[in-house]
């Protein structure tokens, strides 16, 4: 048993050099065996990478079979009158929509990837308007803000992924946070009463433009830039 001079960790009989601090193995009384395996791979081709479609398909099977028998159950056993297990359903393909397809396509645009995320969550609550018989305030109220929602932050990855600073990419959120408050508050005045009254939406609207006003002026102004950078960093 041998042990490194330099942190005391245990070696194994093939180490040349302590896996912790680097330091050379000299024992003249336990020479390194070069004829045994080494206890952990030492090149990245030594590791047998993990199968993506291995790993997609027991994701999709592990959803199917949760969305599967929670339908059977719904159908045949805990029949109450209403479809409960859309909620299940729904849910098990919106996590299929975030999981799988970005895991076996890495080179999907951001835009593609992020419409799959838009998605996905229109599917669940559709699914979930079918349980309420509302397919009505779906198409009306739900799909116009899961779609504003989705084109908005659709259009921030896009800017985002092109490389902003810090500063920018804050201002960016800020006012998207905004601007998607608005529009739901909008849907929601249309649908509920024909006509769009601002009221609580022109609130956080105004508190995100008081927000972004001071990160405009850091941003045009170096010194102060280069201050928030280096407090940032701190």
């Amino acid at each position: 048993m041998s042990y490194c001079v330099n942190c005391g960790v245990e070696l194994d009989a093939t180490a040349r050099a302590c896996p912790l601090c680097h330091t050379p193995v000299q024992n003249p009384n336990q020479p390194v065996d070069a004829e045994l395996p080494p206890p952990f791979p030492s090149r990245r081709k030594e590791v047998q990478p993990t199968s993506k479609k291995e790993l997609a398909l027991l994701i999709s099977a592990m959803f199917a079979s949760v969305a599967v028998l929670c339908g059977v159950l719904n159908l045949f056993f805990l029949h109450s009158g209403r479809p409960w297990s859309l909620y299940i359903v729904g849910a098990a393909v919106m996590l299929w929509l975030w999981l799988v397809p970005p895991l076996l396509l890495r080179g999907m645009p951001l835009w593609v990837r992020l419409l799959l995320d838009s998605c996905a969550v229109g599917v669940y609550v559709y699914l979930i308007s079918i349980d309420l018989h509302g397919q009505r305030w779906f198409l009306g109220l739900a799909l116009p803000i899961i779609l504003t929602g989705g084109a908005i932050v659709t259009a921030l990855g896009l800017i985002l992924s092109r490389g902003r600073s810090i500063l920018s990419s804050v201002t960016l959120i800020i006012g998207a946070v905004g601007l998607f408050v608005v529009g739901i508050e909008l849907f929601v005045d249309r649908w509920m009463g024909g006509s769009y009254e601002p009221g609580w939406s022109i609130v956080v609207a105004t508190v995100c433009i008081a927000l972004i006003i001071p990160l405009l002026v850091v941003r045009h102004r170096p010194a102060l830039r280069d201050e928030a950078r280096r407090r940032f960093h701190m």
